[in-house]
């Protein structure tokens, strides 16, 4: 773990002693529960066209895809509503009318214009 920066003046020269943080530039003092959390990532995922993806978005898939495990095809053109981003080789969870839930690669979709 790495440790914060003091929030007074920004530097990283601190140290932590039973869960109380002390920078050794200006000797600010502070708690490690009131330490504002790192920003997360953001997820972004884009299109075959690299348009960026949302949770909610709809698509159309731009290529007939075989269902591993079965012998089911996601046509050309078939369109999937609500999709929901997730981090990972498959970055589109989304249920698909006729087949069910799964995962698509975002490579293999359009983002449908509203």
């Amino acid at each position: 773990m790495s440790s914060p920066n003091c929030p007074q003046c920004g530097a990283d020269y601190v140290f932590e002693n039973e869960g109380q943080w002390t920078c050794l530039e200006c000797g600010h003092e502070w708690s490690g529960a009131a330490q504002v959390p790192p920003e997360e990532e953001q997820l972004v995922v884009k299109d075959a066209n690299g348009q960026i993806l949302a949770d909610g978005d709809t698509v159309t898939v731009i290529k007939d895809l075989k269902v591993k495990g079965s012998s089911l095809v996601v046509k050309v053109g078939t369109k999937v509503k609500n999709i929901r981003l997730v981090a990972g080789d498959h970055d589109i969870d989304c249920k698909i009318p006729g087949i069910g839930a799964m995962g698509l690669k975002s490579e293999f979709v359009k983002k449908v214009q509203d």
